[in-house]
């Protein structure tokens, strides 16, 4: 797909997966995508699975990419991350959530990772 027909969040998700790859992080999945919503990322940091949420920003006006993934946000990330750990038979793997904000604000887009950015969030039965 060309750079220009790319969405901001299709770009940023492309810089940050190879952002986690340069970051020693293996890939497992991408664009995870059920009926409770969608994980960006879902990938390996040595013996941990991390689900990261990826947020780019044109400007940070409004605040950094990161500032952007509370409360609702959480809890949906949470409720489709554990429909990927029963899922793929991850119950006894450890895990946690990642943030990567890409900020595009400048000539080259800056990237932050936030390592265990937030817990498990939300009333579940499974």
């Amino acid at each position: 797909m060309s750079r220009k027909l790319m969405s901001l969040g299709d770009r940023g998700e492309e810089l940050a997966a190879g952002f986690l790859r340069d970051n020693g992080y293996k890939i497992i999945s991408r664009k995870y995508k059920v009926k409770l919503g969608e994980i960006d990322i879902v990938a390996l940091d040595k013996d941990v699975l991390c689900f990261v949420e990826v947020k780019a920003r044109r400007s940070i006006k409004f605040g950094s990419g990161k500032e952007a993934v509370f409360g609702r946000k959480q809890r949906q990330i949470s409720k489709v991350a554990l429909n990927f750990i029963k899922e793929n038979s991850c119950l006894n793997k450890k895990s946690r959530f990642d943030v990567v904000s890409v900020d595009f604000s400048s000539i080259k887009p800056r990237l932050d990772l936030v390592k265990d950015a937030f817990e498990l969030s939300g009333e579940f039965t499974y």
